[in-house]
C-alpha cells in the first residue's frame, strides 16, 4: 500500500499528521515535507507525526524527517513521533535517530508531552 497522509489540527499551534502505508522513495512521501511546510505557514510549530500504520520505511522517509525535524527546530517549534513500532521504530534507532527525534507511545502521550 502507498502512503496516505492525513492531519488534525488539535490546538493553536499543534497539528496531528497520520501516516498510513509505505513511506518509501517517490512523490508520495513528498507530501510530508509539503504539508509540514504548510502547517507551518499557518503557525503551527508542534507536530505530531502518527505512525501507527506505517508498514515500511525507507531512507528517503527517514530523510523526510530529517527535514521537518530540522526546519521545526529551526523556527522554535517541536516534532514528536507517536506509537512507531517494530520494524519501522528499529529502523529509526539502527540510525541513532531514537536519540535526536521524541517518540511516544500514543499520539496522546506525545500531545500531553511538555
Amino acid at each position: 500500500m502507498l502512503m496516505e497522509i492525513s492531519h488534525t489540527e488539535i490546538a493553536p499551534a499543534t497539528a496531528v499528521v497520520t501516516l498510513t502505508g509505505k513511506l518509501m522513495m517517490g512523490p508520495e512521501s513528498a507530501q510530508i515535507v509539503n504539508l509540514v511546510d504548510d502547517l507551518m505557514q499557518r503557525g503551527k510549530r508542534i507536530i505530531v507525526f502518527d505512525m501507527g500504520g506505517v508498514t515500511a520505511i525507507d531512507s528517503t522517509g527517514i530523510g523526510r524527517f530529517i527535514y521537518t525535524y530540522n526546519k521545526l527546530a529551526g523556527a522554535g517549534g517541536d516534532m514528536r513521533m507517536a506509537g512507531a513500532t517494530g520494524h519501522v521504530f528499529q529502523t529509526f534507532k539502527v540510525s541513532l535517530l531514537d536519540k535526536v527525534f521524541r517518540f511516544f507511545p500514543s499520539v496522546e502521550d506525545a500531545v500531553s508531552a511538555a
